[in-house]
C-alpha cells in the first residue's frame, strides 16, 4: 500500500495558501491543507538576513504524488524558490491513510483475491 506524505511549504499569507491548498485539493494532489498563521520567520536570502511575517502550511497527499505535487506547487507558489520539504510519514491511522489515498484518487480499499 502506498504511504502517505506531509509536505511542508510556507506561503506569504493565508489567502494565497488557502486559494494554492484549494487548487490542489481540486486537482487532487492533495487531501487536504493546514495552514498555520503568524509565523515569523528570519532567514538568509541572496547574501542577506531577511525578517518577515508569513503562514506555515503542512499538506497531506501520499508518496506517488511528490514530484507532481513538487511541480504544482511550485507553478502556483508566489515565491521564486518555495520551500517544499517531504515529510516521510512512519505511521499513521488506517482510516487516515484510506482517507488520504482515496481522496488523491487512489483506492485503498484490500483486496480480498
Amino acid at each position: 500500500m502506498e504511504r502517505p506524505l506531509l509536505v511542508y511549504t510556507t506561503f506569504p499569507d493565508a489567502a494565497s495558501a488557502l486559494n494554492i491548498g484549494e487548487a490542489l485539493v481540486r486537482e487532487r494532489l492533495i487531501a487536504c491543507i493546514n495552514v498555520l498563521p503568524g509565523m515569523r520567520s528570519v532567514y538568509s536570502w541572496k547574501g542577506a538576513i531577511e525578517r518577515g511575517e508569513e503562514v506555515a502550511a503542512l499538506l497531506k497527499s501520499r508518496e506517488g504524488l511528490a514530484d507532481a505535487l513538487a511541480a504544482a506547487l511550485k507553478a502556483l507558489h508566489p515565491y521564486d524558490t518555495p520551500i517544499i520539504l517531504h515529510l516521510s510519514v512512519a505511521g499513521a491511522d488506517a482510516d487516515t491513510v484510506a482517507w488520504i489515498l482515496a481522496e488523491t484518487g487512489l483506492d485503498a480499499t484490500p483486496s480480498t483475491a
